[in-house]
């Protein structure tokens, strides 16, 4: 396999970076700016990414989006609509503006009443009951409310494939946020002094940063060829290829997040700062289709 992206796959991820990066939250406060909420989700709108699977994309361009909107702690729903859009592409029904539900909980379930579920092979839907819950400041979850109807289902493998995509989604939500929460301690780094030097200058700081950096680059390596694997390999192959990128970009963000609040000291603990947040998102998304080495029959610890 070629892990390097496409000429195609590469504009994606520049519009995805560029839409992140002029509308994603700078601040804590931006959290709670209606008006720039508002512009995110046109934009979104605009471009489609909510129904990649059904318009032919691969697993690699899903996790390039994926990768570039948690940078940015983008807070509009992607992740739930597109899970959802794949597994309803293989059924005969009309299931309209859905997200998707993990039991009792729907993810990215801000602006929408219905989810989508998958048992077994079994597609069911559900209503929402539109309360907020969970940690994550920008990707909003509800319960959904009253009992599941089925309304088709799916062959084996396609269920498989989405196993795999679900993980591999996650996956690529958690090493952009270790970018993210990466850019934002070196940036810090660069211009807070101590003892009239910058910190990042410093060999406990620098080290730090360079230790996480080497992380986010073995997640991208791990990352790439499980996202390939989702269209390319036999779904238990592209299952466990995920689980192990699940496994190792959990682990690893979690690290890098944790470093970028050590790095800025006292400051990383309050609400202001952004790392929080990175952390915040970092964590319940290692909760979404949760792998363990146990599952995969690695020895690794």
């Amino acid at each position: 396999m070629d892990v390097r992206l496409t000429a195609e796959q590469q504009l994606l991820r520049d519009a995805a970076a560029k839409l992140a990066d002029d509308l994603g939250p700078a601040a804590v406060q931006d959290l709670a700016d209606a008006k720039r909420i508002t512009r995110l989700d046109k934009h979104i709108d605009t471009t489609g990414w909510r129904s990649l699977r059904s318009d032919g994309a691969s697993g690699v361009e899903v996790a390039v989006v994926a990768e570039e909107l948690a940078r940015r702690l983008v807070d509009a729903p992607f992740l739930g609509p597109v899970l959802a859009d794949d597994l309803a592409r293989h059924i005969d029904a009309d299931v309209g503006d859905v997200t998707f539900a993990v039991g009792e909980i729907a993810i990215d379930a801000r602006g929408y009443r219905r989810a989508l579920l998958l048992s077994g092979t079994t597609v069911l839907t559900a209503e929402l009951d539109g309360i907020p819950a969970g940690a994550d400041l920008t990707r909003t979850s509800t319960r959904i409310a009253g009992s599941p109807v089925a309304i088709g289902e799916v062959s084996v493998e396609a269920a498989g494939r989405w196993q795999a995509l679900a993980l591999v989604g996650t996956s690529a939500d958690l090493i952009g946020d270790a970018r993210g929460a990466h850019a934002v301690a070196c940036d810090y780094a660069k211009v807070r002094e101590q003892y009239g030097k910058q910190i990042g200058s410093y060999q406990a700081i620098a080290h730090l940063l360079a230790e996480s950096l080497a992380l986010i680059e073995g997640s991208v390596s791990v990352l790439r060829h499980a996202a390939w694997a989702v269209d390319e390999l036999e779904p238990a192959q592209a299952i466990r290829a995920a689980q192990i990128a699940k496994v190792y970009c959990a682990r690893a963000t979690r690290t890098v997040c944790e470093t970028a609040v050590q790095v800025h000291g006292g400051i990383g603990n309050t609400w202001d700062c952004l790392v929080h947040v990175y952390l915040r998102r970092a964590l319940t998304s290692t909760e979404l289709w949760p792998a363990r080495w146990e599952e995969i029959d690695l020895g690794l610890s």
